[in-house]
């Protein structure tokens, strides 16, 4: 039987993996115009989506978090990241972050996307809406904190898998 973080851990990756392709969206700016999401964004979704998980870790700052509310974890510091888009790299074939919009205000940016991927195992894909709140360092290029919220029982459901798999350990 695996552990309650192993579980969240894959699927925390499944998740992002979904949301990490980029397309123009619209801001907020008083005249509508459509623009690119920041930069960090773009950044942020080519990590989840590329092989590289340090490319992930190397976004944020030293003391960064990165919470999976879905699995109720989170990882501190660029080393710790890196090692959960390891994992799920390990658990999810094809993880991918789709971004289809977002938004930002001050040192916060919240992107809204989808999460997908193929749990190791599982009978079917899976793609489910995903909203992450990132807030920044006050240069805006490095991220301090990172909220992934989307639906684990979505994700099994999707999947084929019973509301209590866990994954196999890795």
């Amino acid at each position: 039987m695996t552990s309650r973080p192993t579980r969240a851990l894959t699927l925390l990756a499944a998740a992002v993996a979904l949301s990490a392709t980029t397309v123009p969206t619209a801001n907020a700016a008083q005249n509508g115009a459509e623009r690119r999401p920041p930069r960090i964004v773009a950044d942020w979704a080519h990590a989840w989506n590329g092989t590289d998980p340090a490319a992930l870790g190397a976004l944020f700052t030293a003391d960064g978090t990165y919470t999976d509310k879905a699995v109720g974890m989170t990882f501190r510091g660029p080393k710790e990241i890196a090692g959960w888009k390891a994992r799920a790299d390990r658990l999810i074939d094809n993880v991918h972050v789709t971004v289809r919009s977002a938004r930002r205000d001050g040192t916060r940016v919240s992107v809204k996307a989808v999460y997908s991927g193929h749990l190791k195992g599982a009978p079917k894909p899976f793609a489910v809406p995903m909203t992450t709140l990132l807030d920044l360092n006050k240069s805006g290029c490095r991220i301090t904190s990172d909220q992934d919220h989307y639906s684990i029982a979505a994700v099994l459901a999707q999947s084929g898998l019973p509301a209590d798999w866990t994954p196999p350990a890795a």
